[in-house]
C-alpha cells in the first residue's frame, strides 16, 4: 500500500511538473521557463541549430519567454 501511495505521488509530481514548465535544451544546458498555460504542449524542446528560429513562431514559447533564453 505505502508502495502505490508513493509512485502516486512521484506520478503526480511529474505530471505537474510537465503541465508548468517547458524545459529548453540549448547546446549543452536545459533551461527552465515556467509555461502560460496548463498544457502539455512543448514541454521538452530542442533549441540547438537551425531550430532556434522555428522557436521564435511558437505563440506559447513566446510568452513564455524564450526570447530570453535565446
Amino acid at each position: 500500500m505505502k508502495k502505490a501511495l508513493l509512485i502516486i505521488v512521484i506520478a503526480g509530481a511529474l505530471i505537474f511538473t510537465a503541465l508548468n514548465y517547458h524545459f529548453v535544451l540549448v547546446e549543452k544546458n536545459v533551461k527552465i521557463l515556467k509555461k502560460v498555460e496548463l498544457t502539455f504542449n512543448n514541454t521538452f524542446v530542442d533549441a540547438r541549430g537551425a531550430k532556434k528560429l522555428k522557436l521564435f513562431l511558437n505563440p506559447s514559447l513566446i510568452k513564455a519567454g524564450i526570447k530570453n533564453v535565446l
